[in-house]
């Protein structure tokens, strides 16, 4: 399937709204993925995060490169053979957040695989907001088998 389909992301990673934090992938290669999402002011997290000064909070930001990283490595596993399993987060390092993001904005997620260990991938990834860094973080993920 084409990446530019609008339902690439649906068609490889389980996660949806209200819970989907990429709108559509950019680029897609074998060791990086690109996306974006779109931070609607009307959704219900800048409700309650900040009311006043509405902030998007950290770890959705994570969870954005999370899901990117769940994409790439799907992508992956597809390319060694039939896709087993779900990837799922193993371990956090290294966060940072660099700068706030605030609804309206378009954020630009990426996520790169650093190194694959058995069943364990270690990814590197980011959002940014107009090619600043607003977050950066490390990361690992296991493909859960049923």
């Amino acid at each position: 399937m084409d990446v530019t389909d609008p339902d690439f992301i649906k068609e490889t990673i389980p996660h949806r709204p209200p819970f989907l934090w990429l709108d559509r992938v950019v680029e897609l290669s074998g060791q990086e993925i690109r996306a974006e999402k779109y931070l609607d002011p009307d959704l219900d997290i800048f409700r309650g995060h900040y009311p006043g000064y509405p902030l998007m909070p950290g770890v959705l930001l994570c969870e954005a490169v999370f899901q990117a990283g769940a994409v790439l490595i799907a992508r992956n596993s597809e390319e060694s053979g039939p896709a087993e399993g779900l990837p799922v987060l193993a371990r956090i390092q290294g966060a940072k957040f660099k700068r706030e993001v605030r609804p309206g904005t378009t954020i630009a997620i990426e996520a790169k695989i650093r190194e694959k260990v058995g069943p364990a991938w270690f990814l590197r990834g980011a959002v940014r907001v107009d090619a600043r860094v607003a977050v950066q973080v490390d990361f690992s993920c296991m493909v859960k088998k049923d």
